[in-house]
């Protein structure tokens, strides 16, 4: 075998020939590829009179490993937006830096300090997904993107790797549709309950939520990103931990451990 590390496996030219790669057929189309490998678990988000909260944890994991413990899964952008990411860090990644490059655009061009706003913004990213859904060569991510629109109202809005949007009070991605979604509709159940919401009720339903899918989703952490966005610009905390969680009620647990009912 040839063990120079530019040619590993491959056999020595000199004893068996140099290496024919023509039954490859390298002239067929390209290939992407289509699994996710590190990824980021649920982002959940909800409404409230003045904006909108939303929090991520910071773990991604690689398959079922919690590999990576300090990923930031949450982005501003232009101090008027957040964009929550979930699922395929690397696609992330790619987008935070598109995003990047579209703020600085942005920054060069807008005249009198107008740039997106979060419904503009959204509308940019979830054409983005669907080009390149439509390319078979898809963005695996599941995007929620908060801020506030022309008129100054909270929005709201998800899009997935498919192009699909839609909006509501609360969303969530992940899990989070199932465990922290029936928390948070609870208080925003529609559009009208919204105005009834102060900002540190939606934090507190917020972090309970966070709560919910750290002990119910393998895939989640008790550190995480939280943040809010209001007329006055955005709030990022991205070490916020969970205060008092524990396991001690899980010796109460029909079924846990040792014990014998």
């Amino acid at each position: 075998m040839d063990h120079r590390p530019q040619a590993w496996g491959r056999p020595r030219d000199d004893v068996y020939g140099a290496y024919d790669a023509s039954y490859l057929q390298a002239n067929g189309p390209n290939q992407h590829t289509q699994s996710p490998i590190v990824t980021g678990t649920s982002v959940v988000a909800m409404k409230f009179k003045d904006g909108v909260v939303m929090a991520a944890d910071n773990l991604a994991s690689y398959g079922s490993l919690a590999r990576f413990t300090d990923v930031k899964r949450i982005r501003t952008f232009a101090d008027t937006s957040i964009i929550g990411f979930g699922g395929d860090v690397s696609d992330m990644q790619y987008l935070d830096r598109h995003l990047t490059e579209l703020g600085i655009d942005e920054a060069y061009q807008s005249e009198a300090g107008h740039t997106l706003n979060a419904r503009n913004l959204h509308k940019y990213l979830s054409n983005l997904l669907y080009n390149r859904r439509s390319k078979f060569d898809p963005l695996w991510n599941h995007l929620l993107v908060a801020g506030l629109d022309e008129e100054s109202r909270p929005f709201l809005a998800a899009a997935d790797l498919l192009g699909t949007t839609f909006t509501s009070p609360s969303l969530a991605t992940g899990f989070g549709g199932m465990l922290a979604q029936p928390i948070m509709r609870r208080y925003v159940p529609d559009e009208a309950a919204v105005a009834g919401v102060s900002r540190d009720q939606a934090v507190e339903v917020i972090r309970e939520c966070m709560k919910v899918l750290f002990y119910r989703d393998a895939r989640s952490l008790d550190s995480y990103s939280l943040a809010i966005v209001t007329k006055d610009g955005v709030e990022l905390r991205e070490n916020e931990k969970l205060e008092q969680q524990s396991w001690a009620f899980a010796d109460r647990i029909k079924g846990y451990g040792t014990q014998t009912v």
